[in-house]
């Protein structure tokens, strides 16, 4: 086979303007290769990535156990539809229900993190109850029904009206919950750190005491964990730390996971425990490609790897170190977030133009917001790569100021 070499990156955005449609904005890299946590452009130049993808290649660029384990499983069967099931779905549905440590449940594997939270949206009203109450600054995903409990405005309001009645409250604020919550809710969703806002963890006590009210209105606890989740807050699930979670953690009654699950191709999945598991039937819910032995075979490699190289203890340890360094600098305010999902306020807003600076040094962050910077590094991030950005630090920072 003939691979088309690369071609520079003002070719490929000019055929990208003309070729894709503009829901992105234009792309601000035309990446060609990656090795761990390092990619290449297609003009040559390397860059350190330390938002992987927004949280999803968990094993950084072309891992090799990642590589074999969809090579293997697409030589030896790729699609066989919803039919039939193989060895892969069945043994990434039981790990699921083994890590997410909420006894007994049943699993629905998907695409993506929306379809996820579509069907765990799905599932609530087989409760016989339409009430959602969710956490202002929240983000779910895109699809219609994912939109719908997705509270910023910008995302939500060009499509109008959206399904569902759901109340919106405060993140962190128990009170609001009391207040918002009754027996008409089919259930809370939260998540335990807001990713999409910044990097807002969830304070102490908080889940708890959703679980405790959840409990008394007879409604489903709901934890979104695509983006917080599959070990990158240094445990499998940011609920199990407990300083978020509790100690014992709180038990959800559906956990919604996605991104860094198998490390680059596309999967999603909606964990439900207890009583939560048996309400969707036959005929409730389907996909087409959920459950692909290919992305059941990625995701075990996946969640193999970082049990076989302690990587959640690595990314416990490696953003601690990030955030401390980071914290360090007098034009930081606050560094907030657990293991290698990091949020960075500026005394400025000057994100934007951090993000800019990152870039043009050779480093790969984001900004959510005008004063602040989101990290979400590969849990492969190296020591030295850590360190190398935190020296590089102050003149990122200086660089955004000219």
């Amino acid at each position: 086979m003939t691979l088309t070499p690369p071609l520079p990156t003002e070719d490929l955005t000019a055929r990208y303007a003309d070729a894709v449609m503009n829901t992105f904005g234009p792309p601000k890299l035309t990446l060609v290769r990656g090795e761990g946590a390092h990619v290449w452009d297609a003009d040559g130049k390397e860059y350190v990535d330390l938002l992987g993808g927004i949280a999803v290649n968990a094993l950084g660029h072309a891992h090799p156990a990642l590589v074999g384990a969809v090579h293997e499983q697409m030589s030896t069967l790729g699609h066989v539809s919803n039919f039939f099931t193989t060895g892969p779905q069945v043994e990434l549905a039981e790990t699921l229900l083994r890590l997410v440590d909420a006894g007994e449940g049943k699993v629905f594997l998907a695409n993506s993190g929306t379809e996820a939270v579509e069907a765990a949206f799905k599932l609530t009203r087989r409760t016989g109850r339409t009430h959602v109450v969710v956490a202002e600054n929240g983000f779910h995903g895109r699809t219609m029904g994912a939109l719908a409990l997705t509270s910023k405005a910008a995302y939500r309001e060009p499509f109008e009206p959206l399904p569902g009645h759901v109340t919106f409250v405060p993140y962190g604020d128990s009170a609001a919950l009391d207040a918002a919550v009754s027996d008409e809710t089919a259930a809370v969703l939260l998540e335990p750190i807001q990713g999409e806002a910044g990097v807002n963890v969830a304070p102490e006590g908080y889940l708890a005491h959703a679980r405790a009210l959840t409990e008394q209105h007879g409604a489903l606890l709901w934890l979104d964990e695509i983006q917080s989740g599959m070990g990158r807050p240094g445990a499998w699930f940011a609920h199990h730390l407990p300083g978020i979670g509790g100690d014992p953690h709180v038990r959800p009654d559906l956990v919604t996971v996605a991104k860094g699950l198998a490390g680059g191709f596309p999967i999603g999945a909606c964990v439900a425990t207890g009583a939560a598991a048996d309400l969707l039937q036959p005929g409730n819910h389907g996909t087409t490609f959920g459950g692909n032995p290919v992305a059941c075979a990625a995701a075990l490699a996946v969640i193999a790897t970082i049990e076989g190289d302690d990587l959640m203890a690595h990314a416990d340890r490696v953003g601690r170190r990030l955030r401390a360094g980071l914290a360090a600098e007098d034009r930081v305010t606050e560094v907030r977030g657990e293991g290698l999902l990091i949020g960075v306020s500026l005394s400025t807003e000057k994100a934007p133009e951090v993000v800019a600076s990152a870039q043009e040094r050779g480093w790969i962050v984001n900004a959510t917001t005008p004063d602040r910077v989101r990290l979400a590094p590969p849990l492969v991030l190296t020591e030295a790569d850590a360190e190398a950005f935190l020296a590089a630090w102050p003149d990122i920072l200086d660089g955004a100021q000219a």
